[in-house]
């Protein structure tokens, strides 16, 4: 079994086509990468510990080109520079979501307890309408709690390691 070093992940196909995204009529270098290479690759690279150097190694069988070579390495590094962008965005989008939730919910909140405020205390219809509109009120601040402690995690981490594609050394071989 052949020596494979920590940090390479190395992509075997026929030819360059074979790496992006056929129904993408972009030019080469601005192309999307096929679904199962991009697969393929960010799963071997969440496998590596972040302290690991990442390398890309993509052995194409065909003759030797340095045109294709340079074209698949650009086009690597474009692509996973856009992914991280659009991960930035994307966390900036579920921040804005998760204030403007926030807001409404307190406002939603702050709504209920004056209502609450208005009722009759005594009466077990009473009662219960009472705690209904404390608790629907809480229950409207469970999507901004949400975006705040738990979503934006992985959208981050999955930026982070988009960045570290982006900047790993691309190697191309070819297989004749």
């Amino acid at each position: 079994m052949p020596y494979h070093p920590p940090g390479l992940i190395e992509l075997r196909l026929a030819n360059a086509n074979q790496l992006f995204n056929t129904m993408d009529p972009s030019p080469f270098h601005e192309r999307d990468l096929d679904h199962d290479a991009e697969e393929f690759i960010v799963s071997w690279a969440r496998e590596q510990s972040p302290e690991v150097a990442l390398r890309l190694r993509i052995v194409l069988k065909q003759p030797a080109d340095d045109t294709v070579a340079r074209m698949v390495q650009e086009s690597v590094k474009h692509y996973f520079e856009y992914r991280a962008q659009n991960s930035r965005r994307e966390v900036k989008e579920l921040m804005r979501e998760g204030r403007t939730s926030l807001l409404i919910g307190l406002v939603f909140l702050g709504l209920m307890l004056a209502i609450r405020s208005c009722l009759p205390e005594a009466g077990m219809w009473s009662d219960w309408l009472r705690e209904g509109l404390i608790i629907s009120g809480w229950v409207a601040l469970w999507k901004p709690i949400d975006i705040h402690l738990y979503r934006w995690w992985p959208i981050r981490r999955l930026r982070r390691l988009q960045d570290r594609l982006a900047a790993c050394p691309v190697e191309v071989a070819f297989e004749p």
